[in-house]
């Protein structure tokens, strides 16, 4: 903890504000999420985390404000009686679909056949989204796990592709908050995206920043592998979205990642639906390879889609991708296979539309 001063403010998103903080003479880049510490303005004297700097972390590596000094407390009472980030200083009380809709939840007959992609990075929600609606599904849902970042507004890209028509809905799940709607469980976020938000597609991922730690089972992704059980279990149609690359430098992620290899292999109890993104040459033989080589052909359905009507329907809504510095362009298969899951689940929807309506 450190104190500083706000020298000027930046871009502003829903709950976030991007600040520049003076701290013992060094000019930073600062966080402030202003429904926890309140109205944050140039000249202010904030207390500061300084800890990912100090760890030159890369996705999270920014100061974050903490309280704003000499501020006036607030007498407001919250919405909603459910605490998240509990027991932590900043806990905030929200107000959940649990407490609003109520009947909706405990009443519903589950997904009913509702297709989930369920994705290890949050990077992949761009493309799966644009995929979902390139191939016919009209509203889709993000569900965010707290696997990685627990306030939501800590995203730019979650604005980005609901300004582009492209998200209809975004839910914050378990611990983490901030979505323009909150649930207690995975369980409660996925039923509340059928039941009150109307999607047909929905996309489950962690917030930016997920953790893995070179170690098989030190991975935040592999809760990827237990949102495919829950929607199995809540009668959905799980949709596994492959990590893969063959532009990164380490050799685990390099073809198709672990990540996805144990996911599929170990975490995810049900038979899903894995996209495969169409590739050509050396690289599909790699990939399918590497499915088969780990079994996962005995298990869970293969289903080869194309994943580039993906990238030219954000590519004509103006958002730009980009995953730990990599571009489409820099790594086409990664970006692809998002892609090719999102159109998979699209034609599942529209299939699944048609057949309800004939």
């Amino acid at each position: 903890m450190r104190r500083g001063r706000v020298i000027a403010l930046g871009t502003s998103r829903p709950g976030a504000l991007e600040l520049e903080v003076d701290v013992e003479g060094h000019r930073s880049p600062a966080l402030a999420y202003p429904e926890l510490t309140g109205p944050v303005a140039e000249g202010d004297s904030v207390l500061v985390n300084t800890t990912a700097v100090s760890l030159g972390l890369g996705t999270g590596g920014v100061h974050l404000v903490v309280a704003v000094e000499g501020a006036d407390p607030s007498d407001d009472l919250p919405p909603g009686r459910v605490m998240k980030a509990r027991y932590t200083p900043l806990q905030i009380a929200v107000q959940t679909l649990e407490e609003t809709h109520r009947d909706r939840i405990d009443g519903s007959r589950g997904l009913e056949g509702t297709p989930v992609v369920c994705a290890p990075l949050h990077s992949m929600i761009a493309p799966i989204a644009a995929g979902a609606i390139a191939a016919g599904a009209e509203r889709v849902v993000y569900v965010m796990t707290d696997g990685a970042a627990l306030p939501g507004w800590f995203s730019r890209l979650v604005p980005r592709l609901q300004t582009a028509g492209l998200l209809h809905g975004f839910i914050t799940s378990g611990q983490s908050f901030g979505g323009t709607h909150e649930a207690v469980t995975l369980w409660t976020a996925l039923l509340g995206a059928k039941e009150v938000l109307d999607a047909d597609v929905v996309v489950v991922a962690d917030g930016p920043g997920n953790l893995g730690t070179d170690t098989r089972w030190g991975v935040s992704a592999l809760g990827s592998g237990v949102s495919l059980n829950a929607v199995s279990l809540l009668g959905g149609r799980p949709v596994a979205a492959l990590r893969m690359s063959f532009a990164d430098h380490r050799p685990r992620h390099r073809g198709v990642s672990h990540h996805s290899l144990t996911i599929l292999g170990q975490v995810c109890t049900v038979q899903v639906n894995v996209a495969v993104p169409t590739l050509e040459g050396a690289e599909r033989s790699t990939v399918w390879d590497a499915l088969r080589t780990a079994a996962l052909e005995e298990r869970h359905q293969l289903v080869e889609a194309d994943g580039r009507p993906a990238l030219a329907e954000l590519e004509s809504a103006g958002v730009r991708l980009e995953s730990m510095g990599r571009t489409p362009v820099d790594d086409p298969s990664f970006f692809l296979a998002a892609g090719a899951a999102g159109v998979l689940a699209g034609r599942m929807a529209a299939g699944s539309r048609t057949w309800h309506r004939g």
